[in-house]
């Protein structure tokens, strides 16, 4: 009797265990199905607004698009250009780099590294209000301050400045997050062998911590190079080409596509969708030669 009902129990058993593995093998599918719906939902927009970029931009690009601008060209004419446009914002971009790369990595490692008590929860605290101001907002800034009270006229710089205050606490908070992925035996390593905080952080920290925080950068200047409202404040937009940045209206991609898509004219239309799908290959540039040069910079260092 005790021989059956050990066998009994263990064929119940059985039974129960192959329940319990066929009710776990629908909940992972199910899981995996929702998981790749999700992914199917947040592609198909992307790829739906590329796609059409792409099919309406390839129409009007031409050489002669990316080689002139838009001097002396009337609304119905056919040629003119987004040279200007596209040197205005590579100026502009590069400014607000140069002054928030450098700013916002310090930041960044002092909050980190060296930040202690009230005055770093302050700081803390003061990057994330800026995370969130409106680019309207340091446009109006740039205008009150450069434009008006000193008097310096619109020009690329101001709108360098404009995009240096939305990019510095993007650098900011994502070089954070990164510096806090470096191990900490990694920092004791290299304090047991004598070698200061500073050089630790240079040599040890950053190095390590480089890819993501390219990738931070590349974040910030994507979303600075597509703004407009900043431009229209500071660059204030201007058909011709100006190389320098510091004296006179410029203008910019974002300018040039929000000009040409405000016409009422088809012609200008379709220069506003060229210039769309440049300002997203100037981006997409900018990314690959980060990508690169951060990936090279990895196989020096080990």
């Amino acid at each position: 009797m005790r021989a059956v009902a050990l066998r009994r129990s263990a064929v119940t058993g059985g039974l129960l265990a192959r329940r319990v593995s066929a009710r776990r093998r629908i909940v992972d599918a199910v899981a995996r199905l929702g998981m790749f719906l999700a992914v199917l939902v947040a592609l198909v927009p992307l790829v739906a607004v590329l796609g059409y970029t792409v099919s309406r931009g390839a129409r009007a690009l031409s050489v002669q698009f990316l080689t002139h601008s838009m001097r002396g060209v009337g609304p119905l004419d056919r040629t003119g250009g987004a040279y200007h446009a596209i040197l205005g914002t590579l100026e502009q971009v590069i400014i607000a780099g140069i002054l928030a790369v450098p700013l916002g990595l310090l930041v960044a490692v002092y909050i980190v590294e060296y930040g202690r008590g009230p005055l770093r929860t302050a700081v803390r605290f003061l990057v994330d209000v800026m995370t969130g101001i409106p680019s309207i907002v340091a446009g109006l800034f740039i205008f009150a301050f450069w434009v008006l009270a000193l008097h310096q006229g619109f020009s690329g710089l101001a709108a360098g400045l404009a995009l240096a205050v939305l990019m510095l606490p993007v650098v900011v908070r994502s070089a954070e997050e990164m510096l806090k992925l470096v191990p900490d035996s990694l920092r004791e390593a290299s304090y047991a062998l004598g070698v200061p905080r500073w050089r630790t952080v240079v040599s040890v920290v950053l190095p390590t911590a480089s890819a993501g925080i390219t990738t931070g950068v590349m974040l910030a200047v994507a979303r600075v190079t597509g703004e407009t409202a900043p431009l229209l404040l500071t660059a204030f937009g201007f058909d011709s080409i100006r190389t320098s940045p510091f004296r006179g209206p410029q203008s910019g991609l974002p300018l040039f596509v929000f000009s040409q898509a405000s016409s009422a004219f088809d012609v200008a239309v379709r220069r506003a969708w060229a210039g769309a799908l440049t300002l997203i290959v100037v981006v997409l540039v900018l990314t690959t030669v980060a990508r690169l040069v951060t990936s090279r910079s990895r196989m020096e260092v080990g």
